[in-house]
C-alpha cells in the first residue's frame, strides 16, 4: 500500500494525497488561523447583532486574506483538498456565505450554518477532515 494514501476501516479511499510542506509555513500557518479566527468571530457577531451589515472592512479584508492563506497552506500539504472533506465543507461555507451576502438565504441563519460547520470540521480528527470523498 503506498504510504501517501492510508486507508482506514471507515473508508477504501482512504486519505488523499500528501505533499511537502516546510515546517516553518505549518508554523506560520497557526498564527493565521488565529488572525482568521478573530476576523470570523468579528464577522460572526456583526451578522448577528447588527441589523445592517456592516463589518468595519478590516476584519473583512483579515478574514478573506487569512482564510486565501489557510486554504494554499492547506493545499502544499493535502494535494486533493477539494475531494476531501475539508475541502468539501470549505466550498459549501463559501456557497452559505455568498448566499447570505446576495440574499438568496436568511443572512442569519445561512451565516450562523456556516461557522457550525467551520467549527465542526475544523475539530474533526485527521482521519475524517482529510478523508476522500470521491
Amino acid at each position: 500500500m503506498d504510504k501517501n494514501r492510508k486507508q482506514d476501516r471507515f473508508n477504501k479511499a482512504g486519505l488523499g494525497k500528501t505533499g511537502y510542506r516546510p515546517f516553518w509555513v505549518l508554523n506560520l500557518s497557526i498564527g493565521i488561523r488565529a488572525a482568521h479566527q478573530v476576523g470570523a468571530a468579528i464577522f460572526l457577531a456583526d451578522y448577528l447583532i447588527n441589523r445592517e451589515w456592516t463589518p468595519p472592512p478590516f476584519y473583512l479584508g483579515l478574514v478573506i486574506l487569512s482564510g486565501a492563506a489557510l486554504v494554499f497552506t492547506e493545499a502544499m500539504r493535502h494535494r486533493q483538498l477539494y475531494r476531501e472533506v475539508s475541502g468539501i465543507c470549505t466550498i459549501i461555507k463559501l456557497l452559505l456565505l455568498g448566499a447570505a451576502f446576495h440574499g438568496i438565504l436568511p443572512a442569519k441563519g445561512a451565516v450562523l450554518t456556516a461557522f457550525i460547520l467551520a467549527s465542526i470540521s475544523s475539530h474533526a480528527p485527521k482521519m475524517f477532515r482529510h478523508r476522500l470523498l470521491f
